[in-house]
């Protein structure tokens, strides 16, 4: 949520920056919507002094009356206030003045790239014809289970997933994350506050209907709101959480693509950061989050680009974004396998998070990045594949999964 003391300073911006992430926002009624609010406010902070001074003269029957009135207003105000809220929930975040305005993902930027795209000299297999030669991937029993967009990690193909939140675990709490394994349903409250729901966002989730709680799409869903109506002490921030969990999404909008093997999945597992950090430090551990999910692609020599979204593409609660983009031989391109981004302060304000900088309480700022997802597992498969059919595992790996390849089954 973005102040409304801000707004109010600078409609003119906010509007233009909602419509450069594609979202109409009626400014003018939130102000007005706004001004009635302040005006009912200082109506009843007059009655309430009122209602001291007759309490202080013993005006029995003056004060009855001030009372009833302000019962009337206090509800009056409770009312108006919830109202304000609901509108001021509608307008997304502002993106960051280094972001490029743009309309779409066709307009995202890439800024670097690491590796050479993996070249064969042999007619090379995508990562479902190798995880069935392999028996690592079954998607055809998963879905006589639970039907189409879910899969089976079998064999080594179970051990090489693990290896990787291993790997993923073990680097980041050597930076200083504290590991979670966070819930993975959360209440309609806490998804709302965490500015997902807005602007057909959870039309991506899954809902409990009967018992009004949703499925976490990313563990950052439930490890952010982790310091809900806290205030934090300046000296202990950065607070940095890297959690483990099983993720769901409905994955609406992209039937007819991507169906093959496990590239999109209603179900996967995902290794999450989140930082929680002073305003002044954001821009620096928004690139730190950065850093550390390349240090991992690195580690898995897999070749990469970063991307760094315009404002179409950034979504509601973020403010810059960047993607990392693993080469996928079968594809013959990148493909998106982690994300990270800074919520600045619009999700602190709406989960009421602080933090102590001498007499001042102030909204941190709250940032999110992947380490690894179940996407990683594709790349290794088609980049590290032989001629024979084996795929080889990744050095950084090995110490983990206690072997050095994955040989077809016989």
């Amino acid at each position: 949520m973005l102040d409304i003391k801000f707004i109010r300073e600078n409609s003119k911006v906010v509007e233009k920056a909602s419509k450069d992430k594609g979202i109409t926002v009626d400014i003018k009624s939130v102000l007005e919507l706004d001004e009635k609010y302040k005006k009912l406010l200082t109506n009843v902070q007059e009655l309430q002094s009122k209602k001291n001074r007759t309490a202080k003269e013993k005006n029995v029957e003056e004060g009855k009356k001030i009372k009833e009135e302000l019962r009337k207003k206090e509800i009056e105000l409770r009312n108006l206030e919830s109202k304000l809220n609901e509108v001021l929930y509608q307008i997304p975040n502002i993106g960051a003045k280094d972001v490029k305005v743009g309309k779409s993902e066709q307009e995202n930027e890439v800024i670097k790239k690491y590796g050479d795209p993996t070249k064969f000299s042999f007619e090379l297999k995508d990562h479902l014809q190798l995880g069935e030669s392999l028996d690592v991937i079954d998607v055809k029993r998963a879905a006589k289970v639970s039907g189409s967009r879910f899969g089976y990690l079998k064999n080594e193909g179970a051990l090489l997933e693990l290896a990787l939140v291993q790997l993923a675990m073990e680097t980041l709490i050597k930076e200083g994350f504290v590991p979670v394994i966070p819930p993975v349903l959360v209440t309609e409250d806490t998804m709302s506050r965490l500015g997902y729901l807005e602007n057909e966002g959870g039309d991506d989730m899954f809902f409990l209907e009967k018992d009004k709680l949703f499925l976490v799409g990313t563990a950052e869903q439930s490890i952010v709101p982790i310091h809900r109506d806290e205030v934090l002490q300046k000296k202990n921030l950065p607070k940095r959480y890297v959690g483990y969990s099983t993720s769901f999404r409905r994955e609406s909008g992209s039937y007819g693509k991507d169906v093959k093997g496990i590239l999109r999945l209603h179900q996967f597992n995902k290794v999450e950061m989140v930082s929680f950090v002073a305003p002044e430090e954001g821009d620096k551990e928004h690139e730190y989050l950065l850093s550390l999910e390349e240090k991992l692609f690195q580690m898995l020599e897999i070749p990469y680009q970063v991307v760094k979204m315009c404002t179409g593409d950034l979504g509601f609660p973020a403010a810059r974004k960047y993607d990392i983009e693993a080469w996928m031989p079968s594809q013959n391109k990148y493909r998106e396998v982690t994300s990270t981004s800074t919520t600045t302060d619009f999700q602190s304000r709406r989960l009421n998070i602080k933090y102590q900088d001498g007499n001042e309480k102030k909204f941190v700022h709250i940032l999110n990045g992947t380490a690894f997802s179940g996407r990683p597992l594709i790349a290794i498969l088609e980049n590290f594949q032989e001629k024979d059919g084996s795929v080889r595992i990744p050095q950084a790996l090995q110490k983990y999964t206690g072997f050095k390849e994955i040989k077809p089954k016989s």
